[in-house]
């Protein structure tokens, strides 16, 4: 492993090498030289030339950066045209390749040699999430969806790295651990170590070789006795540690994403999998793996719909006072609520509103229960009244969940889940 590791590492490791004087010739001047064959030979210093050049530009000058690949970089329609009649003509290698070269927007190579340069695949994440923070044209759509493309295959799971983040993990990597916690925050040290050091907790975390101090994602996981209900009591201060001969489930309490210019780029569903068959090995009395997951959607939600639902008002009202004795008496219909919201509230495409709830049903997961009060500091009361939910990952069914699912957007759900929903509506018998 140490071996591979050094390959790995001679792989993604660029040297800048000796200094040149950096080019002063326009911006779109260099990019076309870096496409050009004699940017083949000086491309490292090209692109990182061009990288620092953007790095210095006003906000204004990036968009006029953008604006101009999408023009002068973008494919040329009269050339994809007669190679496609080409090919559909004579349908052999050459015809292909021409066609393939001509259908790709020349900005995608120019991107692609960009990265030749040290440190660049991290700049690049860095270039898309500065688009991403514009407001979006057509032609600043098209290029997102190059650096979409391009990003898909540069962070493909093969290239990514699983690690263990313990109490033992560099400071650096804690502190962004720390910075990047986008479920339950990260208060500090003290609030880290007791996610980390003791033994019944875990935490696992995604890389990538060319960015090796910058997590992709990350997931948080407390190895319980039976399903817990309540964010509180994962994390809880003065806990004892369970004893690994009483654990038997595993539960994924908090994923956050990291890098915000690789949106869209799933890890989440390998990033569960690899887990999963990691706790397996280490621990394999371990037979039930849940979530214990935000509803961020629900508050929205109800707020649409309190107009006509009173019981929908009552909760909302009760979880803005932000204490748990006025959502007390309101948590069997906060309950309801949740489940009914979860199980038919959909998108225009028809798939669920809740994006966690998208995220864990497209990847083969059942919604096992719903819990009130399961999260009472001020965001899980603002987001969801306090509510969270469990979603099974059942290994024998997760397959035939994720077809369903995808196919006919079914919402796989347990049978108590569904008497819940039965029951948000007043006169419907659960």
């Amino acid at each position: 492993m140490a071996f591979f590791a050094d390959i790995m590492g001679t792989l993604f490791e660029r040297r800048p090498g000796k200094a040149d004087t950096p080019s002063h010739a326009p911006m779109a001047a260099m990019c076309e030289e870096l496409l050009s064959a004699q940017g083949e030979v000086s491309g490292m210093r090209l692109a990182r030339d061009i990288l620092q050049r953007y790095r210095a530009m006003s906000p204004e000058e990036k968009h006029t950066f953008f604006e101009h690949l999408a023009e002068a970089f973008d494919i040329d329609c009269g050339k994809v045209i007669a190679a496609a009649e080409r090919y559909a003509t004579d349908r052999d290698a050459a015809a292909y390749a021409d066609l393939s070269r001509a259908a790709e927007p020349r900005r995608q190579e120019l991107l692609r040699r960009l990265n030749q340069a040290p440190g660049a695949t991290e700049e690049l994440v860095q270039m898309r999430l500065d688009l991403l923070q514009m407001k979006k044209s057509p032609a600043l759509q098209r290029i997102d969806l190059d650096f979409a493309h391009l990003f898909a295959s540069w962070f493909n799971r093969g290239f990514l790295v699983l690690r263990h983040i313990d109490w033992r993990t560099p400071a650096n990597i804690l502190e962004k651990i720390i910075a990047y916690e986008a479920v339950h925050a990260i208060n500090d040290w003290n609030d880290l170590e007791r996610r980390l050091r003791p033994s019944d907790r875990r935490c696992f975390a995604f890389f990538h070789p060319a960015m090796p101090e910058e997590p992709l994602i990350f997931v948080e996981v407390a190895l319980c006795a039976g399903i817990p209900g309540s964010v509180q009591r994962l994390l809880a201060e003065g806990r004892v540690p369970l004893p690994d001969t009483e654990i038997d489930t595993a539960v994924f309490y908090s994923i956050s994403n990291c890098q915000e210019g690789l949106r869209g780029i799933s890890f989440g569903n390998s990033l569960i999998k690899q887990v999963v068959d990691e706790l397996r090995r280490d621990l394999p009395q371990v037979k039930t793996f849940v979530t214990l997951s935000p509803v961020p959607g629900l508050s929205r939600h109800l707020k649409a719909i309190a107009k006509d639902r009173p019981e929908a008002a009552a909760v909302l009202e009760a979880a803005a006072k932000g204490s748990a004795d006025a959502l007390g008496p309101h948590l069997a219909t906060l309950r309801s609520l949740t489940a009914e919201y979860l199980l038919t509230a959909k998108r225009g495409d028809g798939m669920p509103a809740d994006p966690v709830a998208r995220f864990h049903l497209g990847n083969g997961a059942l919604l096992h229960d719903v819990h009130g009060l399961a999260d009472t500091s001020a965001n899980g009361m603002q987001q969801s009244c306090s509510a969270m939910v469990n979603y099974l990952y059942d290994l024998a069914k997760v397959e035939r969940n994720n077809e369903t699912f995808v196919t006919s957007k079914t919402v796989a759900a347990s049978k108590q889940v569904k008497a819940l929903s039965q029951g948000s509506t007043p006169g419907r018998k659960p």
